[in-house]
Order: structure tokens, then sequence, then C-alpha cells
């Protein structure tokens, strides 16, 4: 006999919380990332064998819906994932959601989206980790690909892109500087939540985040970074465009030597003269990363679209894809 609870605090989800079947999950996230529900899947002994968290009051906007998502997701299997999933769907559309889009904490400055096809390569550090069963369990539910992504690797850091010259080229003429970052990050969050939010604007299911939130997302990986892999554009002072990249942790954790770093995020303000700048800003980071010893990069969870991909296979392969799902609730 399988039953789904309801839990709207932390205190109540914290009693369901450390189960052995599924990944550990934090009870403070769902309100210090204000989900409005939260559902636990019970076997009939009474053990957890999914969850879920749903956002309908602070959710994301996409064409004419009223969105509701799907996140903090986790199955032990499929009878207990058609459960919750039934629930979920329920509830979102009490609370008048006509599409849901899942797993999604919330919104994209947050977790998101599942593996769909796993490759030979490790998990990176950051990056998403899930059974194979989980996206089958959302296109069993009749759930459909709404965005794909993928990550791809670069093995050879002494590739170059022949444009690199003339886009040098090109960026001093409009006046554009890169350097590296201050050895205290600190000092560039205010320049890259700036352009994140310009440039990050027409993206699918973007929503706007408060410049605090924005620094504390940043403040647990701050550490962990090389600054050096950290790069800034600048015109008149200003970042007009910026590349995070950050050291593969997950390898020192597997007891491996650390060879790889990953490129999380290019972003680059949207104006005519700035096209080619995230070419730019990825050739010179791969150049820098080679300089410090490293031998592999990872750009990491790319949006599958023209730009992304040409920047990514002039020097990598893919590795990794990845799916975010939707729902018509109203049919």
């Amino acid at each position: 006999m399988i039953r789904v609870d309801v839990c709207d605090t932390a205190t109540e989800i914290a009693h369901f919380s450390a189960i052995p079947c599924l990944p550990q999950f934090n009870a403070e996230d769902f309100e210090s990332q204000r989900a409005d529900l939260h559902l636990c899947t019970l076997g009939g002994s009474g053990d957890v064998q999914a969850r879920c968290s749903l956002w309908w009051k602070e959710a994301p906007k996409h064409e004419q819906h009223r969105i509701g998502t799907i996140g903090h997701y986790a199955t032990a299997n499929d009878a207990a994932a058609k459960a919750m999933l039934t629930e979920a769907e329920k509830y979102l559309r009490e609370a008048g959601c006509t599409l849901a889009i899942g797993p999604m904490n919330g919104n994209t400055w947050r977790s998101y989206r599942l593996v769909t096809e796993q490759g030979n390569q490790p998990p990176f550090f950051l990056e998403p980790a899930n059974p194979p069963q989980w996206p089958e369990q959302f296109v069993e539910a009749r759930f459909a690909s709404l965005a794909s992504y993928f990550s791809a690797i670069n093995d050879d850091l002494n590739q170059s892109d022949p444009r690199t010259e003339s886009l040098q080229h090109r960026m001093a003429a409009a006046g554009v500087t890169i350097r590296s970052a201050h050895t205290d990050l600190r000092e560039e969050l205010r320049g890259i939540y700036r352009v994140s939010r310009i440039a990050f604007q027409k993206n699918l299911l973007y929503t706007e985040l408060p410049e605090n939130d924005f620094a504390a997302m940043y403040e647990p990986v701050l550490p962990h970074t090389r600054p050096e892999l950290v790069l800034i554009a600048q015109r008149h002072g200003q970042c007009v465009g910026y590349l995070f990249a950050i050291p593969d942790l997950a390898q020192t954790a597997r007891g491996e030597s650390m060879d790889t770093f990953i490129i999380k995020t290019v972003a680059i303000l949207p104006e005519p003269d700035l096209r080619g700048l995230g070419s730019l800003l990825v050739a010179r980071a791969q150049q820098i990363g080679h300089v410090l010893g490293f031998r592999r990069c990872i750009h990491a969870l790319m949006f599958e679209d023209n730009i992304s991909l040409n920047i990514s296979r002039r020097y990598a392969r893919i590795m990794r894809k990845y799916a975010l799902y939707s729902k018509d609730l109203a049919r």
C-alpha cells in the first residue's frame, strides 16, 4: 500500500529526510528556497520511497502558462514515482497551474534537469546526477522534453581556435580588455551579477534574482576557485562579460590527481560589437588552464543551441546529455 504525505515545514520534512534508500536531503532547503509544498511517498511500513517539493507562488514565466515546478526530486522505485507525480499534478492544478516543469528547484538559478545520456565519463563537481530510471519516470507520467542540454570535454588544451587572433583585434578595437579575477572574488560579484541579469534575461524560464541571493549562491564555491580561471571582460572600467571556471574537485574526492577544470558559466552583454567575446573567453581560459598544468577542460551544462554547440565543438566532444521536462496540465 502506497500513500503520499504532505509537509509544509522543514520540521515535518526533517522527520523523513534521513532515508537510506534516497539521496540525503537538507530539510532547510525547503524553506530557504521558498518551496510551497513537500510530498513524501510512503510504503506500507511507513518508509519514504520518493519525495519532491512544489513551487507555484514564485515560479518562472513561460509563454501564456502559469508554471508550477517539481523539484527536490528523488525516488527509489517506479511505483512510488508514479504515485508522487500524480499527486504533484493534482496540487499544481488546484493551485491554478497550467504547465508543470521538472525537475527544477523553483527556478533555473538552482538545481534543475536530469541526466539522460550518461556517457563513460565520471560525474564532475556540481554536476547533477541521477539513476537512469528518473527520466523514464517523467516520460511514463507523460511529461515531454522541454529543453535539452549537454556537457562536453576537451582532452587537449593545446588546441587553438584559428579565429582567436582576429577576435582579439576586434575586441581591442571595441575597447574591451580581459583579465583574471582579483584574488578576493567577492570584489567581482557585483559586475558578474549585473552582466548575468542582462545576458540571461531572454533565456528559457529566466527569473529575477536579488543580488544578495546571487552572492549567497556563489559563496560556497568561492573558496574552491582559482582566480586565474575566472575571466572578466571590461570596457571603460565596467564588466561587459565574464567566464567562471572552477577545478573539478570531484576528482580529488575520488582520490584522483586533479587535471581537469570546468567552465561553468559564460555571459556576455547582448551588444553587437561584443559578438565573439564568448569564444575568445573560452579560448583564453583553456590557454590559462594549460599553463596552470590542467590537462582537460569540461564545458558544463550548456543549453543545446547553435551558439553553445559552435563554441564547444571547436575543441570538445559531447560527454553527457540532460533534459528538462514539462506537462500541459490543461489537457
